[in-house]
């Protein structure tokens, strides 16, 4: 691994967002299908990741809705897809207002991707 993303990568494992932290250990650490957290993918680091299902969740803070985070987050996401990953994107505030849809929507698709494959 590059020297620079296994810097990012320790960096973000240590300091998630309170919204990470949230859908880390009130559902996903405890999800019946495993899930990892800050996973290295190429020259990305994506939130969780479900090696299973093939299946990314991102959380997206403020920055993310700037132009520039936008066309990074479409760039990532192509990639990810092109690599037969599905990316699941939620905003902090659909975590901190609408969690439970979001548990519900991980998991519908989580059993989606896993009986397709």
């Amino acid at each position: 691994m590059d020297a620079k993303i296994l810097q990012r990568y320790q960096s973000l494992r240590k300091n998630m967002t309170k919204e990470e932290r949230h859908l880390w250990y009130d559902y996903l650490k405890k999800y019946p299908v495993q899930f990892r957290r800050q996973v290295p993918f190429g020259q990305y680091i994506v939130d969780f990741y479900c090696f299973q299902a093939k299946l990314v969740v991102e959380l997206d803070g403020l920055q993310h809705d700037m132009p520039e985070g936008s066309a990074y987050d479409q760039q990532r996401s192509a990639y990810l897809e092109q690599q037969g990953v599905r990316v699941l994107r939620f905003s902090n505030a659909d975590v901190n207002c609408r969690f439970r849809g979001v548990c519900e929507a991980i998991d519908l698709t989580v059993h989606s991707r896993m009986a397709s494959t």
